[in-house]
């Protein structure tokens, strides 16, 4: 038989990697495929309420497990200061060398994944989830405001009300209205004023449930009716509480103080083991985030 030409054995080449190829593709099996990493599951947690306990650290906790609306992370929104992003420092030590005193699962959570800030990425963020009828949140207080006078200038400091039931939801509005009326200037001591609903509930018996009772109390503080109403019925105050209750749900926080870092770490004072712990706790993790 003749020897096949240089044309045949070219095509014969081609043939046989055609056939590799069609092989390969078919017979191979498929891959594995890599697995998401689980997201937690912050729709089932249902607490009851503790005993009123003041100072020992503990939680109270009540939540109404209604469905929220899901806010895109992309959906947080930037701080607004009018000035220029604040670049975090660096630690002069690298925080895989650090000798932290605090750890995860004992005392404070990882979120898995990691959830949306109220503001921007140019700060490391820590939040306060409260409700003024609290009295750990009462006793919480004067920790929080010693700490927010010293906290680092790339810390920013978020408080946050809680929205699992009808009252507290009358009291966000409250918390965000007060809010909008400090940003427009009508309220100038927004400390006094925060102190001031603390006082009414827990020391003169006022639980502020109806709107005219919230009114009379921002009446103290100069707030005139037409004032009053305009940030209480706004669609700023709406949208912050709708916030609000996406955040509670999404950092899965079912009680009363909770502390939230960057969106990554959740701890209370009963899970850092007293309000002093808990202020420990807060600037590792700060030290943690501001290092990465």
């Amino acid at each position: 038989m003749e020897s096949p030409s240089i044309a045949q054995r070219f095509a014969l080449s081609a043939l046989a990697a055609f056939a590799v190829v069609f092989v390969a593709g078919c017979g191979g099996g498929e891959q594995p495929q890599e697995t998401a990493d689980a997201a937690v599951d912050t729709d089932a947690a249902v607490a009851e309420q503790a005993q009123a306990a003041e100072g020992d650290g503990s939680d109270i906790a009540t939540v109404d497990d209604e469905s929220l609306e899901v806010v895109e992370e992309s959906a947080a929104e930037p701080e607004d200061t009018g000035e220029e992003a604040i670049v975090l420092a660096r630690a002069d030590t690298p925080a895989a060398t650090i000798d932290f005193k605090y750890d995860e699962g004992t005392h404070y959570t990882r979120l898995v994944p990691t959830q949306p800030t109220v503001g921007g990425a140019d700060k490391v963020e820590v939040v306060e989830v409260f409700w003024y009828g609290c009295p750990h949140c009462l006793t919480l207080e004067p920790y929080l405001a010693r700490w927010e006078e010293s906290k680092p200038a790339a810390v920013r400091f978020v408080r946050m009300p809680a929205m699992w039931n009808e009252v507290l939801r009358k009291h966000a509005q409250l918390f965000y209205t007060e809010q909008a009326l400090v940003r427009s200037g009508v309220i100038s001591d927004p400390a006094a004023f925060r102190a001031a609903v603390f006082s009414a509930y827990h020391a003169q018996g006022n639980r502020l449930l109806t709107d005219a009772a919230i009114q009379a109390h921002f009446e103290r503080f100069g707030v005139g009716e037409d004032e009053f109403n305009k940030a209480w019925n706004s669609f700023e105050v709406a949208q912050q509480m709708r916030k609000a209750a996406d955040l509670t749900r999404r950092y899965g926080v079912s009680a009363v103080p909770a502390v939230v870092v960057n969106g990554k770490f959740r701890t209370g004072g009963q899970q850092a083991g007293g309000y002093d712990e808990l202020i420990e706790v807060i600037d590792e993790l700060v030290v943690r985030e501001s290092a990465r």
